[in-house]
């Protein structure tokens, strides 16, 4: 949660934005935080947010843009949201109705909006900037880079859900949208994107920390990849020389004094050099031997003793092989 904290510290700092871009954010934060309630059989606009400093911008906004008082209150979190300690609702009720008509989240005939307002969800880039980013600060998480990597928004219906995708979109991010445990979510997976969507909200300093994090964990990875991978190399080069050393020592103890003169020194060479590889074996010939030769030699003397060893009715050269090993 480290880093949803930093971008939401980062979002609800800024400042003197445009009254259009101002009327985003806060109409989304209302829309992903809360919505429209009946109080006495008046319509109540509440937002429920996690953090004071948020709420008291919310409250501002409305006081300045629409001229409205809301009352802030703590609360306790419920069960079903993160956390367990106290959230801050901001509740306009008196002027509630009218406040819902000139946001948008209801519309001539008195009907809730179940997505978000149509004239912000076609605005410009900088009010589509501001969807977003209410909608982080409203019910908005980043985990941290990595396989599992996202930055993900509840949202409180599906239509809202498909219009944060169509304003992602348009900024040029893919975002997805799903449901968890009957909860519309959007979420946003590739490493670039979250970079592009946190730098689009404003948030560009977690962003430029994100992307460093990102970057150290890809270059560890492959790090810890290409040592595995030579580290698997060389077991199995170990494993190899081990299983062919054994069967070279069974096949001239099979064949004894029967072994042609120059089996017998491919099979001695590939004792003496048990870690070598054939090319090295052959630069310690006298005289030196390709690598194709005394790969020839070696395997004639394996079959050489095999096929005594058959005649005789005793085992291979195979059987001298350590369990668990390549032959």
């Amino acid at each position: 949660m480290a880093l949803t904290t930093d971008v939401k510290a980062e979002l609800v700092s800024i400042r003197n934005a445009p009254p259009a871009v101002r009327v985003a954010e806060v109409t989304t934060i209302l829309r992903f935080a809360g919505g429209l309630h009946s109080i006495a059989g008046r319509v109540a606009v509440e937002a429920e947010v996690d953090a004071e400093l948020l709420a008291r911008r919310v409250a501002r906004d409305l006081a300045e843009i629409y001229g409205v008082r809301p009352d802030i209150a703590q609360v306790k979190a419920s069960a079903a949201q993160s956390g367990d300690g106290a959230r801050w609702a901001v509740r306009v009720i008196g002027p509630g109705e009218t406040l819902a008509r000139q946001t948008g989240l209801l519309d001539a005939r008195r009907r809730p909006v179940r997505g978000l307002p149509n004239r912000l969800t076609t605005g410009a880039p900088e009010e589509l900037a501001g969807i977003w980013r209410g909608a982080f600060l409203a019910a908005g998480t980043l985990s941290d880079p990595g396989r599992s990597a996202m930055l993900e928004v509840a949202c409180p219906s599906g239509e809202a859900a498909m219009a944060l995708v169509g304003a992602a979109h348009r900024l040029g991010v893919t975002a997805k949208a799903r449901e968890v445990r009957g909860m519309p979510r959007v979420v946003v997976r590739e490493g670039e994107a979250i970079r592009a969507i946190l730098a689009a909200m404003g948030a560009r300093r977690t962003a430029t920390a994100w992307e460093e994090m990102r970057q150290r964990r890809e270059v560890r990875a492959g790090v810890n990849r290409l040592v595995n991978f030579d580290d698997a190399n060389l077991r199995r080069s170990a494993q190899a020389a081990v299983a062919a050393c054994a069967r070279v020592e069974r096949a001239l103890e099979i064949l004894g004094d029967d072994v042609p003169d120059h089996l017998r020194t491919a099979g001695n060479l590939r004792l003496a050099h048990r870690d070598a590889s054939l090319d090295e074996l052959g630069h310690h010939a006298e005289p030196p031997l390709t690598k194709d030769a005394v790969a020839g030699r070696i395997r004639r003397l394996l079959a050489m003793a095999d096929k005594r060893a058959a005649a005789d009715g005793v085992p291979g050269t195979e059987a001298a092989v350590p369990a668990g090993l390549d032959v």
